[in-house]
């Protein structure tokens, strides 16, 4: 029998720890809670052994599971994650496993020997306990320390229900050694549950209002929650008499979950030539229970999604399982509805939107086999199904598959690795694929199908690009809208047609500046300007989300001229209702989208024809199948075309075919207003004519010239910290090293600042590295790793980012 266990705990820690079993056995891939320093920690068991550490291995408290949590190939694609992404392996399966809320937490404390000698020096009249605090402190110190004593621990809670003490004065106490402190943990099921009432058998007399409730629970079978009946407006006298009488039993049940509300028309899988022959590829691949990746790369419109629910249908149908990923929480409600509407219950949801114990127990569904079809954000890749035959990768070139905190894994890729363990197929669908995915796909690594019309051969929309220069040289205005955009919108109006605008830029005004002394308000965490808000009538940083009130005068200069430059969507919804105040206007952005629900109330009631108009940011751009959207304007889409990353011109290419993709998807033809500063950019120029080959080529040939992606690997070494010293210090440090080690094929560009050089408070350098050879740059960031550890440099102020999408 083993004596001890390797655990992988949320530290980070490149290293597991081993713990002594004891009494306890678990399982590989389950939880134990274990002691941790101060700490007690849950963590997932990689290995069970015989071997004893070098140093006493400290016993573990308890195991959480009594099967693996991580089965064999979840515990393989997190060691994976952590070798190529150079991640701890501990917050990996921590990221893995969305059970935080089954571990409750709580800080408790312990007399020490130094804290009873004190109390009794006081009990017995002599000195004081020697404090620097106020008679009224010192009371309250005394009567923990008498509270404390005779136990053998308390929880803080306790301990300051019982003595008024604050939490600063128990933490002075802990640095003058009188009391000790402890994290402990407990585990708890943290399901949502709710209240069954069953009735029983019915025998005495009953009065009025029992009879009915006994009837209500009758004609529902014997049973209904206890929220229901209380609708029935009766006195809670009425179920607590029956309980009593044990007519009625209450019991606690996991309660259901609610996936959402949006409207949705039925799916009647009625597809086209191009979608069956998609279709049967799909199928053939799941079929044959071999690793493959296809991508499809169908128009807007052209129905991707029909294709994945039937692919989902076929496995589902085969006694199989599928996940499907979507980008953003925005798009997760609707998607998880269809699937809901296909495939009844079924179908479960994981994201980050909802609360930990709705995760927990979407999780434990999926778990016990109760669905078998997921749909959820990049973390949904990891869901515990058996048996899985198939992942659906929707919008696979969107940059929210990156996760920006440790591990800083790709969806995407994460679902093709995991695929290829489980011996399943991987569809990635896109109208806009990735570069390195349409790569692949050309060289035949990815099979590459193609979607080339619209359902029912409903024509693309046309795009006319506003030259707003011209504009702004023939009306010697400023404008926020040309004039064909206004001509556009308001025939539209006066056909009853509904008509969305793109302006992908929060806020009402992006910049607050000084008109005497030139100086912009700026967050004080990082080296950007502050977003005016006029809802809020707040400066809010967009990154950090340092906010302050609006200056009435200059913070530099105090002078009282201080304008608001630049428009966001708040201003854009202001100006549309100045422009066409008979129209009904919405706006859907990070700031409307607040509470679960409203991005579904907002799409409903487009939908529903109750909106003319819906502005927004990139959140209106994807996923919306709304017929009634005949007009598509965009106001500003070039901004992005500045930023200095390798990347900008496909991402506005991108966002560009998305947001024109929403016009014309019903019967009626759509068309599009495009504003730009640049029409002459091939982005705008490629993405007016829907022509995606066309961009591929042209961007393809500017990445070779500058090995980039899809020819080479990049990461991002981001070195920060809150001293600028320091920061220099270790960039310096890193350079030099870089230039020692001279490794062959490949290219070290930096260091140099980066382009956002503070956020967040830490001042900001970076490296670019680049190489042909993925082994050779991993081999390199390890024994970067290895030095910086030799150096002392922590880890926190180094950042390795694998596979990098933003530069910034």
């Amino acid at each position: 029998m083993p004596e001890f266990c390797d655990v992988a705990l949320p530290v980070p820690l490149e290293t597991v720890f081993t713990y002594r079993l004891g009494s306890a056995t678990p399982v590989r891939g389950a939880r134990v809670l274990v002691p941790f320093r101060t700490l007690r920690l849950a963590g997932v068991v990689t290995a069970l052994h015989d071997r004893a550490p070098k140093v006493a291995a400290k016993n573990i408290l308890s195991v959480l599971d009594d099967e693996p949590a991580l089965d064999d190939g979840l515990m393989k694609l997190g060691e994976w994650i952590s070798q190529y992404y150079l991640a701890p392996l501990g917050e990996v399966y921590r990221t893995m496993l969305p059970l935080a809320a089954e571990v409750r937490r709580a800080r408790a404390y312990c007399i020490t020997a130094a804290g009873q000698e004190a109390l009794y020096r006081s009990a017995e009249g002599g000195s004081s306990l020697r404090s620097r605090r106020t008679p009224a402190e010192q009371m309250t110190e005394y009567s923990v320390l008498d509270y404390l004593n005779g136990r053998d621990g308390a929880r803080e809670a306790g301990v300051r229900a019982a003595t008024k003490a604050s939490r600063r004065l128990l933490e002075g106490m802990v640095r003058k050694k009188w009391i000790a402190r402890e994290d402990t943990a407990a585990t708890r099921d943290a399901r949502p549950q709710r209240r069954i009432a069953l009735l029983r058998e019915v025998t005495g007399k009953l009065n009025a209002n029992q009879k009915v409730l006994v009837e209500t629970l009758a004609a529902s079978g014997g049973r209904l929650p206890v929220e229901v009946l209380s609708g029935l407006e009766l006195p809670k006298s009425t179920l607590a008499g029956l309980v009593r009488r044990k007519l009625v039993e209450i019991v606690e049940e996991e309660a259901p979950f609610s996936i959402s509300g949006m409207a949705l028309r039925p799916e009647d899988f009625s597809l086209s030539a191009e979608q069956r022959a998609v279709l049967a590829h799909i199928d053939a691949a799941v079929a044959s229970k071999k690793f493959s990746v296809s991508l499809i790369h169908g128009v807007t419109g052209s129905g991707k999604t029909a294709v994945y629910l039937a692919a989902m249908q076929a496995v589902l149908d085969a006694g199989r399982s599928a996940i499907l990923l979507v980008p953003e929480i925005g798009l997760t409600p609707a998607a998880a509805a269809r699937l809901q509407a296909t495939f009844g219950e079924q179908a479960a949801i994981l994201h980050s939107g909802l609360t930990a114990g709705e995760r927990a127990g979407q999780w434990h569904r999926i778990r016990r086999g109760e669905a078998r079809i997921v749909v959820g954000t990049r973390s949904a890749v990891f869901a515990p199904v058996a048996n899985l035959a198939l992942i659906v990768v929707d919008e696979e070139q969107d940059p929210s598959y990156k996760q920006e905190e440790t591990p800083r894994y790709h969806g995407r890729d994460v679902a093709i690795m995991r695929a290829k363990h489980a011996g399943a197929a991987v569809v990635l669908g896109s109208a806009t694929p990735a570069l390195e995915s349409f790569y692949n796909g050309q060289r035949g690594k990815y099979a590459l199908l193609e979607l080339r019309e619209r359902v029912e051969q409903r024509p693309l929309p046309e795009v006319e690009v506003v030259d707003m220069r011209a504009e702004f040289r023939e009306t010697g205005e400023d404008q926020l809208f040309s004039r064909k955009l206004v001509a556009e919108i308001r025939e539209r109006l006066e056909r009853g047609e509904q008509a969305m605008i793109l302006l992908n830029r929060r806020g009402y005004s992006p910049v607050v500046l000084c008109r005497a002394c030139g100086e912009t308000v700026q967050c004080q965490n990082c080296a950007i300007a502050l977003t005016h808000h006029k809802g809020r009538n707040r400066l809010l940083c967009h990154y950090c989300g340092y906010q302050q009130a609006v200056p009435e005068t200059c913070p530099k200069c105090g002078s009282e001229y201080v304008q608001f430059l630049g428009t966001g969507s708040e201003k854009l919804e202001e100006r549309i209702h100045g422009a066409f105040p008979q129209a009904r206007v919405g706006r859907l952005d990070r700031d409307t989208v607040r509470a679960r629900g409203d991005f579904e109330r907002v799409l409903n009631a487009l939908d529903a024809g109750e909106l003319d108009l819906l502005v927004g940011t990139q959140m209106i751009a994807k996923g919306h199948d709304i017929h009634g959207v005949t007009l598509v304007g965009v106001v500003g889409a070039d901004f992005a075309l500045g930023f200095p990353d390798f990347r900008a011109a496909e991402r506005t290419f991108q966002l560009l075919t998305q947001v024109a993709g929403r016009a014309g998807r019903g019967t009626m033809p759509g068309r599009v207003v495009l504003q730009t500063y640049y029409p002459e950019h091939y982005a705008i120029q490629f993405a007016a004519r829907h022509d995606y080959a066309g961009f591929y080529e042209k961007e393809l040939r500017y990445r070779k010239w500058m090995h980039y992606p899809p020819f080479t690997a990049v990461a991002n070494l981001l070195i920060r910290s809150e001293k600028l010293e320091e920061a220099l210090g270790y960039a310096g440090a890193i350079g030099r090293w870089f230039e020692k080690r001279r490794a062959p094929g490949l290219r070290v560009l930096g260091p140099s600042a980066a382009p956002l050089t503070r956020l967040k408070r830490d001042y900001r350098y970076h490296f670019v590295l680049k190489s042909e050879s993925r082994e050779r740059l991993n081999a390199t960031l390890r024994a970067l790793q290895q030095r910086l550890a030799e150096q002392k440099i922590p880890a926190r102020n180094v950042v390795v980012d694998v596979d990098a999408l933003s530069l910034l």
